[in-house]
């Protein structure tokens, strides 16, 4: 059964966004070594996930908003059959499958509801 084993917060300046979750929580936060900026965040030991500072894509959030919200990501066998699932189910795909190299494969999907998700498979050999 698919769990919970990632989230990420969409951030304009992810360097003012670590100082505040550093601060607000005591997470660790520490820039990613991959090909785009990416800030990787631990927070804590024991159970739990951890999660990533990300760049946002698109508009800034208007203020008033009721949510705006961290894309949290599943753990799938395989990405190609969530995101069939995904449409078949009412769905639609806000981004579509990509390699994290080193790590898997990521799409983002989209629920009846408008809330996004994400789903990866592992891979090492993702390229």
């Amino acid at each position: 059964m698919p769990r919970p084993i990632h989230f990420e917060i969409h951030v304009a300046n992810a360097e003012r966004a670590a100082a505040f979750y550093r601060n607000v929580f005591g997470w660790t936060i520490n820039k990613w070594e991959g090909p785009w900026e990416y800030y990787l965040i631990q927070t804590g030991e024991g159970p739990g996930i951890d999660g990533a500072l990300v760049g946002r894509r698109g508009e800034e959030p208007v203020e008033g908003q009721p949510v705006n919200a961290w894309v949290l990501t599943m753990d799938v066998p395989s990405c190609d059959y969530a995101v069939a699932e995904i449409t078949k189910q009412g769905g639609t795909i806000a981004l579509p499958k990509m390699a994290i190299p080193g790590i898997g494969w990521l799409a983002y999907g989209k629920d009846t509801e408008g809330n996004i998700f994400g789903v990866m498979q592992n891979d090492p050999t993702a390229k």
